[in-house]
């Protein structure tokens, strides 16, 4: 099972294709704080909803500084089916082959309905502007996490 990530680690790089195809780094985000959240899969309910919050939030958030991201193991097809639907404003990225998720601990056992499985831990990390991890929450629920992260940042 893959570390969590703990405040004041380096967050580790990453290079993946958003909905477009297009490639986005970390790097990209340098000299901006960043909320990275990890999700199991586009156009689900939970996944919906948090996607939905952060894109309403997403001025506020970007007003204080913050870029946010989402990643989660599917293929850009897939994000820009979830993106157009829902009509998403936050940047997907896929990790199809879970390095990003696993380097993040956000891939590893679950218990989902009483059974232990292999899976996405829905997580966030919040990073600073150096890339150096601010938070890093694990085990978050889909619903009402966004208002949380406001109020915990204090913003």
């Amino acid at each position: 099972m893959s570390e969590r990530l703990q405040p004041g680690d380096t967050a580790p790089a990453f290079t993946l294709p958003d909905a477009d195809g297009k490639q986005v780094s970390l790097a990209d985000h340098k000299g901006r704080k960043v909320i990275v959240y990890f999700y199991p899969a586009a156009l689900t309910p939970g996944c919906t909803k948090q996607a939905c919050d952060f894109t309403d939030n997403l001025d506020f958030l970007a007003g204080h500084g913050y870029d946010v991201i989402g990643i989660s193991p599917d293929k850009p097809e897939k994000l820009a089916k979830f993106r157009e639907k829902e009509d998403l404003k936050v940047t997907l990225l896929g990790d199809p082959d879970k390095e990003v998720l696993t380097a993040y601990g956000a891939f590893g056992e679950k218990k989902l309905y009483g059974k232990t499985v292999t899976g996405v831990i829905r997580s966030t990390v919040i990073l600073d502007e150096d890339g150096k991890v601010e938070r890093a929450l694990y085990n978050v629920k889909a619903t009402g996490h966004v208002a949380k992260i406001i109020k915990d940042l204090g913003l």
